[in-house]
């Protein structure tokens, strides 16, 4: 007998198949929605300086995991088991709601950017995976040497869940400025001063030869609050000879004092240059015309020219990588304690 429909059982046989593999894969996750078991940290110990915002990148490797990814810190303890609340209660942090670009033309433009908010010390950043310790930090806080804190961390998204265990953090002493002359496992001085970061030939002026790295001490001075005395965020920059004497900010003719750094407001006399700024200095890594070629630290240029032997244009001065963490009076003292420049002509 003919069959009138000789495709039926095909098309039946494919339906029933159809329907039993839709039926299975209910009781499997999508793999769209997986955690790879290659995912994984990069690193397991993080070393925090207190006192700016340390935040640590490119620590995780996603793998095969679905993205979005979700991060949470879990039993952040002291070494000793015990809680650690100096690490993990609110505290108020200022935060950038709108970027930071290096052009803004007054203090109060820069404050408009950022605005505070109530964070933990430490925490992470809910789907990166990036560590932030906030500037704002308790002075409980234990530091190196201390063994510092343990912690475990959390990942999650629609396919499941993990746990990475045992992180160390190992937070390391405040060191207000950059470069630094104090120990980071004492906070001690190690030296009075720090040296400048690079030198265009300067002559002496009694001996006309030229003037070593080495004869150009930097301190940096932060002036104490006095009683009743508003915080005022302020920098100032003063130049002095071997018997500190201050050096006319003048003499340096070359310099571009009014754009020698991001601050307002400026106030120069025959001692020194005065400038209302916002703190950090530099406020972000965001390398502008105040910054190294980087963006990590502010640049102090100071130079001037004059007329040599010969008739030959001389071009010198100094430059001073920096950046300062702490709000209020800061000074910056550059001292020359063999010869002072030359800058009049042959």
């Amino acid at each position: 007998m003919n069959n009138k429909y000789p495709l039926a059982p095909a098309i039946l046989f494919f339906g029933l198949t159809m329907l039993i593999i839709l039926g299975c894969t209910k009781n499997f996750p999508d793999v769209r929605e997986a955690l790879g078991e290659d995912s994984r940290f990069t690193n397991t110990q993080y070393e925090p300086i207190l006192g700016r915002n340390s935040l640590f990148t490119d620590n995780f490797f996603v793998g095969n995991s679905s993205q979005p990814l979700n991060f949470k810190i879990i039993n952040l303890r002291r070494r000793d088991g015990s809680a650690a609340p100096e690490l993990t209660d609110l505290v108020p942090v200022s935060v950038w709601k709108q970027p930071y670009l290096g052009d803004e033309k007054t203090l109060e433009e820069i404050e408009a950017k950022r605005v505070v908010e109530n964070h933990p010390v430490f925490e992470i950043r809910e789907h990166s995976g990036q560590f932030l310790m906030w500037a704002n930090s308790s002075p409980l806080i234990k530091t190196q040497p201390d063994s510092g804190y343990v912690f475990d961390v959390e990942l999650s998204n629609k396919g499941g869940r993990r746990y990475f265990r045992d992180f160390k953090l190992k937070p390391i002493k405040a060191r207000p400025y950059e470069p630094s002359n104090q120990d980071p496992l004492t906070g001690m001085e190690t030296s009075r001063y720090v040296g400048v970061s690079g030198i265009q030939p300067m002559y002496g002026e009694k001996t006309n030869t030229i003037i070593s790295p080495r004869e150009l001490e930097v301190y940096f001075r932060k002036d104490t609050l006095k009683s009743g005395e508003k915080l005022k965020n302020q920098l100032t920059i003063q130049v002095l000879d071997s018997l500190y004497n201050p050096i006319n900010p003048d003499k340096f003719k070359l310099t571009d004092w009014k754009n020698l750094l991001h601050g307002f407001n400026m106030v120069k006399t025959a001692e020194s240059v005065t400038y209302d700024v916002a703190y950090p200095i530099p406020l972000i890594n965001y390398q502008t015309k105040y910054t190294n070629p980087d963006g990590t630290k502010s640049r102090l240029y100071l130079s001037y020219d004059r007329i040599g032997f010969g008739g030959f244009r001389q071009v010198g001065g100094f430059y001073l990588d920096f950046s300062i963490y702490d709000p209020g009076k800061w000074n910056i003292i550059i001292r020359f304690n063999g010869e002072t420049p030359k800058f009049s002509n042959d």
